[in-house]
């Protein structure tokens, strides 16, 4: 975990955490690690997405002269990306063929490709989590010609290993990624904010340009988000993933505990039952 050198439960990590906000939707399921850590420390934890998805039209689509059906390969690295090729072929009225191969980035993202086609009819490829995972992957597989359906803010890792290894490759935008309006937020006055994607942080200070960090832990996900958190003068407290924390509640439970410890949020939530 990537934190400061101060000592536990000192400086400005003296302070508990009793409040998070997560820039990502509201789980729609209620057995959640959030949600536990909310009961475990007596912790507020609201949710709120800093960046949404806006589709690529059709038309627009057309524009890049992309060929679907030119290709004998597709990298999927999210849900969204999904999504979006799939509308894209609804609405160019093309199905996908049977020998069509599906590279995903992760587990998740193959067992999501369901929603529109039977996996076990489907040449299928997966990684276990990150791009460098697949790539091994992609090696075994040079005679294909691949896609790569993407947003208009990715990272350059499968670009670029396409291209160093001279691989027939074509990207292709089908949707982008855009700060969502946080208008109806009076303030962002919360003890730690939990963030996913350096997009998070831009649109932090897109809607809130005057933001002063304080005493506001700050967390992100990834190594490209925390460039982002440092990028712009903010102090990074919680870093995932780590070996000791693979999640992002992982890493804020181990925050807690070591700023803070169990037994301080434990004295905390006894007194308000017995104030209540």
């Amino acid at each position: 975990m990537a934190e400061s050198k101060d000592k536990p439960g000192t400086g400005r990590h003296a302070k508990r955490i009793s409040s998070i906000l997560v820039t990502q939707p509201k789980p729609t399921n209620d057995i959640n690690p959030y949600f536990a850590i909310a009961e475990k420390y007596g912790i507020k934890v609201d949710f709120r997405e800093f960046i949404q998805v806006d589709p690529v039209s059709y038309k627009d689509f057309r524009k890049e002269k992309v060929n679907i059906a030119e290709h004998t390969a597709i990298i999927f690295t999210s849900r969204n990306a999904v999504d979006h090729f799939f509308r894209i072929c609804q609405e160019a009225k093309l199905e996908m063929p049977a020998e069509m191969k599906y590279f995903c980035i992760s587990e998740q993202t193959a067992n999501y490709l369901q929603k529109y086609i039977v996996l076990r009819k489907r040449k299928l490829f997966v990684g276990q989590r990150t791009a460098v995972d697949l790539f091994d992957v992609i090696k075994k597989h040079k005679t294909e010609k691949f896609l790569y359906p993407c947003s208009d803010i990715r990272k350059d890792d499968i670009p670029e290993f396409m291209r160093a290894n001279g691989f027939k490759f074509t990207e292709a935008v089908i949707y982008r990624t855009v700060a969502s309006d946080l208008s109806d937020l009076t303030d962002v006055k919360y003890d730690c904010l939990a963030f996913f994607s350096p997009s998070g942080i831009s649109s932090l200070f897109i809607n809130f340009p005057d933001f002063e960090q304080n005493g506001t832990r700050i967390a992100a996900f990834g190594p490209t988000t925390a460039k982002a958190v440092r990028d712009a003068g903010l102090e990074l407290d919680i870093e995932a993933p780590q070996p000791n924390a693979p999640s992002m509640t992982g890493a804020i439970e181990a925050y807690i505990r070591h700023h803070h410890g169990i037994d301080a949020y434990k004295d905390k939530k006894a007194s308000g039952k017995q104030s209540a």
